[in-house]
Parts: structure tokens; sequence; C-alpha cells
């Protein structure tokens, strides 16, 4: 009798246990659901493609960039939960009466999503001029540093919330000249050191405001062309293709499961990290 006791009181323990363990599986670690989330260049290529997805998933969704793009997205794909909003991020001094504008409005993000990028558009290194370099750093560089500062300092106080910056596979790596061919021109310098410079950023705001319990990652993608480069110039996306793991080139889509995690409590302990989207580019 006493061992019958004993061992249903050990099957109810076991039964307790599994049933706890199977409600921390399904906790929706995910979930994105009652959150709101901001965009930077939420209507291009990549972005388009993560502000589309987050729509599904979100309360809110502010789609921020230049006059007219963020419109021409939300109608095109009936986004019901996504605001769009002319914003031009380059305007450094505007950014903080900018930011204040939007939390007013809409509230503080749970989530931020920076997109927007500058280059010299395919200068070779040799005759590149110093004003172009430092431009593209003027334009892609600061304007991040300066947004996700303000924004941080505002976040903090609540202690929460999650940022997905855009680096590149040329930040960490550089391009290998023989698959582009004339007319095509390498990716530029200034883009790639403007790249591996965005990662070091992450890691610096990563380690600053982590005590405040703010998270700063990085998505870090591979060949991830745009339409009309994969339309004029399909030599170039199949070589492009077989320098991957996979060999093809990334799909837009294939960027938005990545961003979302960083932007969920599934990656409640990751920060101050790189996440690579390459294919298996850089795994050579």
């Amino acid at each position: 009798m006493v061992l019958a006791a004993q061992h249903r009181e050990k099957k109810k323990v076991v039964y307790t246990f599994n049933l706890k363990f199977v409600s921390y599986l399904m906790k929706p670690w995910h979930s994105l659901e009652n959150k709101t989330v901001w965009v930077t260049g939420g209507a291009g290529y990549l972005g388009s493609a993560i502000t589309v997805e987050l729509d599904a998933q979100c309360a809110k969704v502010l789609c921020l960039d230049l006059p007219g793009k963020a419109e021409a997205l939300v109608q095109m794909h009936g986004l019901k939960h996504t605001v769009p909003l002319g914003l031009d991020v380059s305007d450094v001094a505007g950014a903080p009466a900018a930011i204040d504008r939007l939390i007013e409005e809409h509230g503080l993000p749970d989530g931020f999503v920076h997109l927007p990028t500058a280059s010299s558009k395919g200068r070779l290194l040799p005759e590149l001029p110093v004003e172009e370099f430092r431009r593209t750093f003027d334009a892609a560089l600061t304007p991040t540093f300066v947004f996700c500062r303000e924004l941080a300092e505002r976040m903090k106080t609540r202690g929460s919330g999650s940022f997905v910056l855009f680096a590149s596979m040329y930040g960490l790596i550089a391009p290998d000249p023989r698959i582009y061919q004339p007319p095509m021109r390498p990716n530029p310098v200034d883009y790639g050191a403007a790249k591996a410079a965005l990662i070091q950023l992450t890691r610096y705001f990563a380690t600053h405001y982590g005590p405040d319990g703010l998270r700063f990652n990085c998505v870090t993608p591979g060949p991830f062309p745009n339409p009309t480069v994969q339309q004029s110039d399909p030599g170039f996306i199949d070589r492009l293709g077989e320098k991957t793991a996979l060999r093809r080139i990334g799909r837009n889509h294939e960027i938005a499961g990545p961003t979302l995690f960083l932007l969920t409590d599934s990656a409640s302990y990751v920060t101050g990290h790189s996440l690579v989207v390459d294919g298996g580019w850089t795994a050579y």
C-alpha cells in the first residue's frame, strides 16, 4: 500500500512537471502581439519584406521612409497595422525633435529596425575622392548613431527594448572583383568600411545600454541584390549565387525571420551580436 501510494505520488509529480514543461515550451516567445515596432527604410527591398511580416504580427508598425514610399507599400499590400510616415533619417539635427513627435503620437516603441545606408555607387578604390568617402560615413553611420542614441535615451527609463541594425557581408569580408564584370564595378570600399563600423557600433551600444535592459544587435545580410540588378544582369546573379554554400542569392522574405527573432523575447539573452544571413557566403 505504501509503495503504491509512493508510486502514485511520483507519477503525480512527473505529470505536474510535464505540464509545466509543456506550458514553458508553448510560451509564445516569438510573439510580437501588442508590440509597436518602428522600421526606418521600411519600404525598401529588404525593409518592405520586414514591414509586411511585422504588420501581421504587431499591434502597430511605423514604416518610416522617404515621402511617398511608405504610403505606396501600405496600399500595395493592404497593410492594416502599419502607419506610413515620411522621414529623412539623414537629418541629424532634426532627429531629436522628430523622435519626440513620434513618441508623443505613437508612444515608445518596443522595437526599432534601422535599414538606411549609403555608398559612393561603384567608385573604384584608387579613384574614390576623399570627400565621397567621408560623405558615406556622414550619410550612413552618423545618422544611425544619432537616431539610436536619442531613441535609446528615451527608452531606457522603461527598462526594455530591442534595436536591430543592418550591416552587410562586406562589413566582414572584401568583395571578390572576379564576379564583377564590366560595366559593373565591385562594391565600393566606403560602403564596406561603413558597414564594418556599424557592427562595432552595435557592440558599443549593446554594452552601454545593456544595464538599462536594452538590446542591440545587427543583421548582416549576404547577397540580396534588388530586383533591378536581378533583371538587368542575370549573369552576375549566377556568379553571386555560386559563391554561397546554398548556390543561390537570398530572397527578400528570408531576411524577415532573423529580424523578427532579434526583436522578440526568443532573443532575450542575445545582444551585441551580428546575425549573418548570407546563405553560407562567409563560411568559406
